[in-house]
């Protein structure tokens, strides 16, 4: 997949214009290209009966590895929203910052509530699912209400709501208990009663995702002009090494941060499957210090590639994530639904291919029709700064 020229000077008009950095929104565009393997897998391969894709005893090894790698996805999009928004406060007033993060959360949430949760189903649906867009929408209003305290201080509650939140696992509320909604929000992955017969799903509890946009908030000036970029490579590239090490000491010890992993008999597959089978609803520690460091690492090296046409193809898709993240989402589930009405169920309720190749196969066809839309919207709203909504999107 080539990139034409008239792309990259788009991005790079943008990036003048708005301080974007080429290899954030490369680092950002390859955890969305990820992402979309995983909701293909969610969308064509539901009636095979996967209780949890990573369960090291159960699950199918090629299905395993995908949900592994996809597991960079929330936690790096998340750590690079704070980046973006300490570099929009540099060229911004804190009034001005603030109220940007305080509506395009609102717009986030709005889309996972009113758009995202009909789309799923194709039917109105007593179901709202507070998944990822949400979670993002409603830390960027928390960070909104933050930004105005000292840095220092916005890195330790990060660091706080990091590392130590796994200590509150043990407080599991009922549905009947004071406080039980706030809870299910904050910590514990639930179901809330709603009036009118609704109930929400909440499938990302967003306090340890509150503590990851504080801390990309807090190394946001790493990236500003005065930092040079050997510098900034060996500080990603020292935490880098650094919460993996702290992963794999804090794994083997096998104590806090997750759940245990276990000796699977007579196999060394499954075993190093459940070494790395980390709880992400909540991420638990483990869960962030191995998806985080690798994301680090996978800065260094793209920043190091510089302006190679895969870097810039894939900044084209992190140059305009809602955008594509609504496109290809409205996309995969507009060809399930069409399928469904033509070919009916498969098995129960649902429709799905029989071999987890076609879904492999899946992604590779509707890469090329996404990535250009994709560019058509970057182009656009490099070209269009009139339209403040874009800003938006």
């Amino acid at each position: 997949m080539g990139v034409h020229p008239g792309i990259l000077e788009a991005t790079a008009e943008e990036s003048a214009r708005t301080g974007r950095i080429a290899f954030i929104d490369a680092l950002r565009g390859l955890v969305m290209v990820l992402m979309l393997l995983d909701h293909l897998r969610e969308t064509w391969f539901l009636h095979v009966p996967v209780a949890d894709p990573m369960d090291a005893r159960t699950a199918m090894p090629a299905l395993y590895l995908a949900r592994l790698a996809v597991s960079l996805c929330a936690p790096i999009f998340i750590v690079l929203t704070g980046v973006a928004a300490y570099l929009f406060s540099t060229r911004h007033t804190l009034g001005e910052t603030r109220a940007y993060l305080v509506k395009r959360g609102l717009v986030l949430i709005a889309f996972e509530v009113f758009y995202l949760s009909e789309l799923y189903w194709g039917v109105a649906s007593p179901t709202l699912w507070l998944q990822v867009i949400w979670c993002i929408g409603v830390c960027m209003i928390v960070l909104a209400a933050l930004i105005g305290l000292p840095r220092s201080f916005l890195l330790a509650v990060g660091m706080l709501l990091v590392c130590g939140h796994n200590l509150l696992d043990p407080i599991q509320l009922r549905p009947d208990d004071s406080f039980f909604a706030v809870w299910a929000m904050l910590h514990q992955r639930d179901v809330i009663a709603l009036p009118f017969g609704l109930v929400a799903k909440t499938t990302y509890p967003v306090l340890p995702w509150i503590g990851v946009i504080l801390l990309g908030y807090a190394i946001g000036p790493w990236f500003l002009p005065g930092v040079a970029a050997g510098t900034r490579e060996r500080r990603f590239a020292a935490a880098g090494i650094t919460m993996l090490a702290g992963f794999a000491l804090l794994r083997l010890a096998n104590g806090y941060g997750d759940k245990p992993w276990f000796v699977v008999d007579d196999s060394a597959m499954r075993t190093a499957m459940s070494f790395f089978a980390l709880t992400k609803y909540p991420p638990s520690l483990l869960f962030l210090l191995l998806t985080l460091g690798i994301g680090a690492l996978l800065l260094v090296v793209l920043e190091r590639l510089g302006d190679r046409p895969a870097v810039a193809a894939l900044a084209v898709f992190g140059g305009a994530p809602l955008f594509f993240y609504l496109l290809h989402l409205t996309v995969v589930r507009l060809l399930y639904h069409g399928a469904f009405a033509i070919w009916g169920a498969t098995q129960n309720t649902v429709f799905g291919i029989d071999n987890y190749v076609w879904v492999v196969v899946w992604y590779a066809v509707l890469m090329p029709p996404l990535y250009f839309p994709t560019a058509w919207f970057s182009r656009l709203r490099a070209s269009r700064r009139d339209l403040a909504w874009l800003k938006y999107l």
